[in-house]
């Protein structure tokens, strides 16, 4: 069976652009922005734009979409405004997965910004609940993305997860989004074999492998624990090659889709290269 693995892509010139631009470099998977990741909300997707993006989809081919939630949303911080703009906007976005056909929304946990890491995650569990009660019946699954641990950001350790998923009501409509780059920052150590099935027995111990639906394949810029979030080309940073080999044949991980979010280059030729190269590690 082909790898599950794609990069993420933009929508430049419409959505159906990003599905020909993952053709191109001969990707099953597909990652996008459903709106300009820079904006709150964005404008109404009309009937149209979402035909067409669906029936490229098909023809495409493609196995899994997954999209990526704005950077302004933080479903952590105590600031009142700040969170009832970030669960609106992220309403908005699982609005949009919703009718685009895309099956799960990455998202950050957030930031606490000095309120403590409990009352985040306390503040993010609160935050999915009107979330869900707003989204019911969706299809569009929640994916929260383990982070590097930079400044008061939530996710960089396997437990925030297995707390979040003890304070919400439906923690089965929620999944994980693993990083390479960001588990390493974090302090997990995927350089080998045996410190990379260490880590995946941590996840499965904390969480369940099961919850493990999307991976972000990125090398690091940055040592082991920095806690920097610096994505570098694969087998061209900290982790090497040799972690990149074991993620690629692990049986655990065959079906779980597997995103680029490394250096693109002008025509994402090195999106071509990264790919090739992780698909020359299948053994």
């Amino acid at each position: 069976m082909d790898p599950l693995i794609g990069a993420h892509m933009s929508v430049a010139g419409g959505l159906t652009n990003a599905v020909d631009r993952a053709i191109e470099v001969d990707s099953n998977v597909l990652q996008i922005f459903v709106k300009n990741a820079s904006r709150w909300i964005g404008p109404e997707l009309t009937d149209e734009a979402v035909g067409e993006f669906r029936a490229s989809r098909e023809s495409a081919k493609l196995k899994c979409v997954t999209a990526h939630a704005s950077y302004l949303i933080n479903l952590a911080t105590p600031a009142e405004e700040l969170w009832v703009k970030s669960v609106d906007a992220f309403v908005n976005e699982l609005e949009r997965c919703e009718r685009l056909g895309v099956e799960y929304l990455v998202v950050h946990p957030g930031a606490h910004v000095g309120s403590g890491e409990e009352q985040g995650i306390a503040r993010i569990a609160e935050a999915i609940e009107r979330i869900h009660s707003r989204t019911e019946g969706y299809n569009v699954r929640i994916a929260l993305e383990t982070t590097a641990g930079q400044g008061t950001t939530l996710g960089y350790r396997f437990e925030h997860f297995r707390d979040l998923f003890a304070l919400v009501r439906r923690p089965d409509l929620l999944e994980i989004c693993g990083d390479t780059c960001h588990l390493f920052a974090a302090g997990y150590d995927l350089r080998n074999g045996e410190e990379f099935e260490r880590v995946l027995d941590d996840f499965d111990r904390c969480i369940g492998m099961e919850k493990l639906k999307v991976f972000h394949l990125n090398d690091s810029k940055r040592e082991l624990g920095s806690c920097v979030d610096r994505h570098e080309h694969i087998g061209k940073g900290c982790i090497g090659l040799e972690g990149f080999r074991c993620l690629m044949n692990d049986d655990r991980l065959s079906s779980v889709p597997k995103i680029l979010e490394t250096p693109k280059g002008d025509n994402d030729e090195f999106d071509q290269i990264n790919l090739d190269l992780l698909r020359s590690l299948v053994q």
